[in-house]
């Protein structure tokens, strides 16, 4: 049986994402989002939510785009560094060792430690309550080498090892169980 409870946000798992945003050559910051999805595919859109009183927040609003960086295990620390420290205070970039790259369609830069780099431009603010919502249209991404096959040119971003965020914790992603559609494949 199961119990009723007020409503809230129990979605998990979620992407533990790093968002960076600013200019390469500026003032730039990075910050930890776990909301963040899809919103189309056909343009290709996405959407990270924001507290207006994050300091990226205004960087955000300022210069209308951001990068969103898919985190690693090997990532976590910092990834949960820059999620409890706010960029008024410090430079996120140099006190987590992390590597600025420069952006290829935006300003801001990307995450070299990043397995794949999305960057966006802002289509659209929705002020919600306690978040205000960015959608944005995805420019361009930036796929690590490392992880792409030379003889197929496939990506292999499970190789990667992802870091999932789960009601207050950080989780690797395990082991596929199955890929899309093997519900219904026919067996050989």
């Amino acid at each position: 049986m199961k119990q009723s409870w007020k409503p809230g946000t129990m979605v998990y798992p979620l992407p533990a994402a790093l968002v960076s945003c600013g200019e390469y050559d500026g003032e730039s910051n990075l910050f930890t989002v776990a909301w963040t999805g899809t919103v189309c595919t056909n343009p290709p859109m996405l959407y990270i939510s924001v507290r207006p009183e994050r300091y990226s927040y205004g960087i955000i609003r300022r210069h209308m785009e951001f990068t969103v960086n898919l985190t690693t295990a090997a990532m976590a620390r910092a990834t949960d560094w820059c999620g409890v420290k706010s960029g008024r205070d410090c430079d996120k970039w140099e006190e987590t060792g992390l590597t600025r790259e420069k952006g290829v369609k935006v300003s801001c830069p990307s995450v070299a430690e990043s397995p794949l780099s999305i960057e966006c431009r802002v289509k659209q603010i929705m002020s919600l309550g306690s978040h205000d919502m960015f959608i944005a249209d995805v420019l361009n991404v930036l796929a690590d080498e490392h992880y792409i096959d030379p003889s197929t040119g496939a990506f292999d971003l499970a190789a990667s090892g992802l870091m999932a965020y789960s009601h207050g914790g950080y989780y690797p992603l395990g082991e596929k169980i199955g890929g899309f559609g093997f519900s219904v494949r026919k067996k050989k």
